[in-house]
């Protein structure tokens, strides 16, 4: 998680949120002329004085985030990031005032960087989950009726779940994510320090005997697949090879003009070659299973 401000940054984010809301509003036709400016001729100074006079609206919706635990000033930031690529995509044709427009893009630079740093582990990588993220502290508090009630119950959860049209797993899960800080696997499982959080993490890994025999099974696999392809055809080896055993086949067109086939007698030849592989490797194996996958 990103520190918070520091005494003198938080003295400078002060002189910053109090220089922006002394910037005077436009009217709606200078900030057509300021953008059209901008847009089509690429006057700096039309943007400089488009984006300084909408600052404004980074700081709002900084201060609206600000409960997230996250630096002040780098919300700002990420705000004005967003309030950058507004201007420059703002189309003044459209009759749309920048400011309603640049509000999205504010809003979603900043919700994108709490996601990427209000844990370690990424929260909400679907519309869904992000959702739930900025709504459902907001939602619990109004349908328990206190805004500083962390309690739900079961009635809450489904109706959480309706109204932001989300699975009740879904509300749980986040629930328990928000309920829960970030903790390091290196801390101790007690206060006498006997080992670490990290010590009861299963290790994944297949173990050295199943190494051995994948192997092993490996290498049998292969035997058996060259014994049955020494049963096919020139013909229809050259097809297996060609369609089956690259990493990017060639196409039965391809194929047929090479062999002086149509594309439907490749198909043919292959499904028959195919047909042959598999009766003869289950011929080498006591059973299916024994196989990666049907042949």
């Amino acid at each position: 998680m990103a520190h918070l401000d520091d005494v003198q940054t938080q003295r400078a984010n002060l002189t910053f949120i109090r220089s922006a809301m002394k910037e005077p509003l436009l009217e709606r036709d200078h900030e057509q002329e300021l953008a059209r400016r901008w847009r089509e001729k690429g006057d700096e100074r039309a943007l400089h004085e488009l984006v300084r006079s909408y600052t404004r609206l980074v700081v709002a919706a900084a201060g609206r985030f600000r409960h997230y635990g996250l630096a002040m000033g780098e919300l700002v930031q990420e705000g004005n990031v967003g309030l950058m690529q507004a201007a420059s995509r703002f189309e003044p044709e459209r009759d749309v005032r920048f400011s309603t427009y640049a509000a999205w893009w504010i809003r979603s630079a900043m919700q994108d960087y709490i996601l990427r740093n209000w844990s370690i582990v990424r929260t909400g990588t679907t519309a869904a989950q992000k959702s739930l993220f900025f709504n459902l502290r907001r939602l619990r508090a109004q349908i328990a009726g206190n805004p500083s009630s962390d309690a739900m119950s079961a009635e809450g959860r489904q109706e959480i779940a309706r109204i932001l049209d989300v699975d009740v797993q879904e509300v749980e899960t986040m629930e328990m994510r928000l309920a829960a800080a970030d903790q390091s696997l290196n801390n101790p499982l007690t206060e006498a320090g006997d080992g670490e959080w990290q010590d009861l993490l299963p290790d994944q890994r297949p173990s050295p005997e199943d190494v051995v025999i994948g192997m092993r099974d490996g290498r049998m696999r292969s035997k058996w697949l060259a014994e049955a392809l020494g049963e096919l055809s020139p013909r229809e080896r050259q097809i297996i090879a060609e369609r089956r055993l690259r990493d990017e086949g060639v196409t039965l067109e391809e194929l047929g003009r090479v062999l002086g086939v149509s594309k439907e007698r490749v198909r043919q030849l292959e499904s028959r070659a195919m047909n042959k592989l598999r009766v003869s490797m289950l011929k080498r194996v006591r059973d299916q299973g024994e196989l990666f996958a049907e042949i």
